[in-house]
């Protein structure tokens, strides 16, 4: 896929329209949004992301879109992983829920800046050194194994990184919100809100979370234009589907071990191309490795839907019967 200089340039001016209009609207009529609300802004932006895919598909063919339903798909639902972490930030600062919307954006805006970087340099290395997949594959393999082992993450493992440890200590900081402003006037002096440290604290965390979703997204496709993309779209309607999901995270018990087998298997797949285009010396006389199998992009996407479709069906099954045998157990 050749994107020229312009592609680049149109898309990025009309995201960022998308993005102001929304931070317009929001900071017009601070409020915490209704389900129905909710429910139409995740439509309007899944639909975004589907027309885009379509664009793709009659420009440069199914097999890009294929790439970036793919990596959209992985994106958004890496990015569900996110809204447990934003949960307890918000109840850690005490954030008033009508206006948790203008953080939330914000944080994301921050964190698509930050991902843009991580983007960069990641195409990058893949240019330069395709032995880099030997080094994705495994770090997701190992982040997998981690997720199986996990639980859903709680207040007590919360802990503020360097960034808004320093932001607290350097900045002169009020104690108390106001309303949906960054700053304040205290006794004639200026002072900013504890806004800003949530809104550092929401996008530095999804910063930490792309560790993982970047390489993941690499291992689907490495076109920079369809990674930063996939996660724009994905980054886009995770505010308003931390309203319409709601208490309704506490019930996807089994998302952390769906969420696994995603990344174990992209990890895998990503091995076996780095097998496929191997010079490493040490490896096979630095010759590729003519066995390893090629998993097309069709299969990457049934893997990844029917993933999640069994990991969310199972969670709701699961929670499903527990509330059953809470009401039980209270007549009793």
């Amino acid at each position: 896929m050749n994107v020229s200089g312009w592609v680049w340039a149109a898309t990025l001016v009309v995201l960022t329209a998308v993005l102001l209009a929304d931070l317009l609207i929001i900071g017009r009529r601070p409020h915490e949004p209704s389900i129905r609300e909710s429910s139409l802004w995740v439509a309007f932006y899944v639909g975004l992301a589907l027309l885009f895919g379509v664009g793709l598909w009659l420009t440069s063919g199914a097999g890009t879109a294929g790439e970036f339903y793919t990596g959209w798909l992985t994106e958004y639902s890496l990015s569900v992983d996110n809204l447990f972490v934003f949960v307890i930030i918000m109840g850690r600062f005490a954030v008033p829920r009508q206006y948790q919307q203008k953080v939330l954006l914000i944080g994301i805006v921050l964190a698509l800046v930050m991902r843009g970087g991580f983007i960069a340099a990641g195409a990058a290395l893949i240019s330069q050194f395709s032995w880099v997949f030997y080094i994705f594959g495994a770090f997701l393999i190992y982040t997998a194994i981690n997720f199986f082992r996990q639980g859903e993450p709680d207040e007590d493992e919360f802990q503020e990184n360097l960034l808004i440890r320093w932001s607290r200590r350097a900045l002169p900081l009020s104690k108390d919100f106001d309303g949906a402003k960054l700053t304040t006037t205290q006794h004639g002096r200026r002072l900013f809100t504890p806004m800003l440290i949530v809104m550092i604290a929401i996008g530095t965390t999804d910063l930490i979370f792309a560790l993982d979703s970047i390489p993941a997204i690499f291992g689907i496709t490495q076109e920079p234009y369809l990674v930063f993309t996939a996660n724009v779209f994905a980054l886009m309607g995770l505010r308003q589907l931390y309203f319409l999901l709601g208490g309704l995270l506490d019930r996807l018990v089994y998302l952390n071990i769906g969420l696994a087998v995603v990344l174990g298997f992209i990890g895998v797949k990503l091995v076996l191309e780095a097998l496929a285009d191997n010079n490493l010396p040490f490896i096979n006389g630095g010759e590729p490795i003519g066995w390893a199998p090629h998993i097309p992009i069709w299969l990457s996407l049934v893997v990844i839907l029917g993933t999640l479709a069994v990991a969310t069906v199972a969670s709701l099954v699961k929670s499903s019967r527990d509330r059953r045998r809470e009401l039980t157990g209270a007549r009793h």
